[in-house]
């Protein structure tokens, strides 16, 4: 009776937004991190108004429409067990994408096209996509690109904090041997995934890498190129940030920057990052934890009120420096070559967009601004469904493993498991 009840509410729902569904353009987040339990951990499941800053009833609120759900891994060693505790925790978080929309048919289908963002859209549905930061989670295996474009997967990020065995990071990590100074290229094994999601129609995305990966990946990527979450470097002077050279070179070549609202992208601030990691330290130890766990910590009342106090003391970055970063982009890059996401449950918060149910402060944000109803759509979604198509358009293989095939794919020991 408790599932047909909610069958009904969110058919219900359903009807309602379909009559909504043209309330505002179409908002597409191309950043939104998941954690490692989401979905099977009651408090992440997207269906309810909970911890996380992204779930149904807050998109539904917001007006967000569409977003790219991220499996997102943590840079470790080039080691056979590094990469294989890389590739489960990937498939663990594309089960769980799945489980999402199996669970929540009426409300969110996953979008392989950008055709299918704008029929859900029409049909006043949301739009769940898929996109890969840090291929570290192929294990050094192209197979397993073709895997991951099988299961959804649309962008693929190339490398995160620390360098990787495709590309050096914009931030390179001591503790894994990387020089502070390093600026890697792409090795061969990066080259084959540019050149392999090229052909399947994958675009590439090159946030988190390094100034010199970004220059490889745009002399060898014969399709456009995203980078999916990353604001402008004249603006606040961090490494993640892309220079003006590099977002003039990607608008050059028909690619699209999505500027993120993430707080030290947007505003340097070293004393309240001195005094998070301090909380983190004191609250993982009252826990009984020798290291901080985001997913673990973040939840406890004792972390809740100690941001609450760093907040009053080091207030966060505002809309209004996220719309500075829009402006300053447009006019380097071109208003065809500029979108919007959030990194939200991935550290993504800003004054006046602190989850998806403030995504329409962002929209008038831009009207305040000047920008038109039609310079709007295309920062919210426009450049990047058009770069994704022309992606589309220029790959040489289309559909390359039925979907029906996937699953055992991923269970498949001899290519893409290790036993």
């Amino acid at each position: 009776m408790e599932a047909r009840m909610k069958r009904i509410l969110s058919l219900a729902f359903l009807l309602c937004s379909a009559g909504q569904a043209q309330d505002h353009p179409l908002t597409l987040d191309t950043h939104v991190d998941i954690p490692l339990s989401y979905m099977q951990d009651p408090k992440f499941d997207a269906g309810q108004d909970g911890v996380l800053k992204v779930d149904l009833p807050k998109m539904r609120r917001g007006g967000l429409d569409a977003a790219f759900f991220v499996i997102y891994v943590e840079q470790g060693p080039l080691t056979r067990a590094g990469y294989a505790k890389a590739v489960a925790q990937a498939k663990r978080k594309y089960d769980a994408i799945d489980l999402m929309v199996q669970r929540y048919p009426e409300q969110i289908s996953l979008a392989r096209t950008p055709g299918d963002v704008r029929a859900n859209k029409t049909a006043g549905r949301l739009s769940a996509m898929i996109g890969i930061e840090n291929a570290y989670s192929l294990g050094h295996d192209l197979k397993r690109l073709d895997v991951a474009y099988a299961r959804g997967a649309r962008y693929v990020g190339l490398v995160h904090v620390g360098n990787n065995d495709l590309c050096g990071s914009s931030l390179p990590r001591k503790e894994l041997g990387d020089a502070p100074d390093s600026n890697l290229g792409l090795s061969e094994f990066g080259r084959a995934v540019v050149r392999r999601a090229n052909a399947l129609g994958m675009m590439v995305d090159v946030s988190h890498a390094s100034d010199a990966c970004v220059r490889d990946v745009l002399a060898l990527s014969r399709a456009p190129i995203i980078a999916s979450h990353s604001s402008s470097r004249a603006m606040t002077d961090h490494p993640r940030n892309l220079p003006d050279d590099l977002l003039a070179a990607i608008a050059a070549k028909g690619g699209v920057v999505q500027a993120v609202a993430y707080k030290e992208f947007l505003k340097k601030d070293p004393e309240r990052a001195a005094a998070e990691k301090a909380l983190q330290a004191r609250v993982a130890k009252a826990a009984g934890d020798k290291d901080y766990d985001s997913e673990k910590h973040d939840y406890l009342p004792s972390y809740v009120e100690g941001m609450k106090a760093i907040q009053r003391d080091h207030p966060l970055a505002t809309l209004d420096d996220f719309l500075d970063h829009i402006e300053h982009m447009v006019k380097v890059a071109g208003i065809d070559h500029v979108g919007i996401a959030s990194d939200f449950d991935g550290g993504g918060e800003i004054t006046g967009w602190m989850d998806a149910s403030q995504t329409r402060n962002v929209t008038a944000g831009l009207k305040r601004r000047g920008f038109s109803d039609d310079d709007i759509a295309k920062l919210w979604s426009g450049n990047l469904l058009r770069v994704w198509a022309a992606d589309e358009a220029a790959s040489t293989q289309q559909n390359p493993m039925p979907v029906g095939q996937r699953r055992e794919a991923w269970n498949d020991t001899h290519l893409y498991g290790y036993g």
